[in-house]
């Protein structure tokens, strides 16, 4: 599974990271994590504000923190999906 984080390290950022640490480790799942901090590449995404959360490529979600349960859920999903 990958996950990206997107934004330029802010503390809310740092806040995704560590949520979606957190779940991967709940779910007992494997994950490549990766943090993306450059601008470029961050617009190569379809969100307007960061901290922005892809997983399988899908955006999950942007512009705000969201819960461990949240990611949790959001990782599930995407699992059940085939999307990551």
């Amino acid at each position: 599974m990958r996950i990206k984080i997107l934004g330029p390290g802010c503390a809310n950022c740092k806040k995704v990271e560590q949520y979606t640490l957190a779940a991967v480790e709940t779910l007992g799942v494997e994950a490549e994590i990766e943090k993306i901090t450059d601008l470029t590449e961050i617009m190569e995404y379809p969100i307007m504000s960061t901290p922005g959360l892809v997983i399988g490529e899908e955006v999950v979600c942007s512009g705000r923190v969201p819960s461990k349960s949240e990611i949790v859920s959001m990782i599930a999903t995407a699992l059940s999906r085939g999307n990551a």
